[in-house]
């Protein structure tokens, strides 16, 4: 064999690879969205869930996979109580439709509530916890996920 077309060869696997390769890359590339919530407006909240919704049936029309978080926070964690969410039905709902949309309550805030009410306050089943929810959106942007502010 001479040394062109062992060279040919080679860079024929190496294409046949790459083109092997890349539609199973772009599959499993997951889109990633957080969005959010800062403000006790039942109006702005459901506009949160209407674009949950919207982009998860539009990246399942495409056959991409999304996930995304709502990050609620100050005002916005009123989404997330148990005693004060104006759409408590729609984010229970949401989570049984699509285990791939979370729902993420701000520790500083409710911290800050039950100091204020004086007792403990419920948080829906549904929320997650996370420590600062502005920190928590910084992060998650700097890994890359879009941010979107109904």
């Amino acid at each position: 064999m001479t040394i062109l077309s062992s060279r040919a060869l080679r860079g024929f696997g190496l294409a046949a690879m790459m083109a092997l390769s890349a539609p199973l890359a772009a599959q499993a590339e997951v889109n990633r969205v957080a969005i959010h919530v800062d403000d006790n407006d039942p109006a702005r909240m459901n506009m949160a869930l209407n674009n949950a919704n919207n982009i998860v049936s539009y990246y399942q029309s495409q056959g991409e996979e999304v996930e995304i978080e709502i990050v609620t926070y100050g005002p916005g964690l009123n989404m997330l109580r148990a005693d004060t969410s104006p759409v408590a039905d729609r984010v229970s709902q949401m989570s049984m439709e699509h285990p791939n949309v979370t729902f993420q309550a701000c520790n500083n805030t409710l911290q800050g509530m039950q100091r204020q009410a004086g007792h403990e306050i419920a948080l829906l089943a549904e929320a997650h916890v996370v420590p600062s929810g502005a920190v928590h959106l910084i992060e998650l942007q700097q890994q890359g996920w879009a941010y979107l502010r109904p």
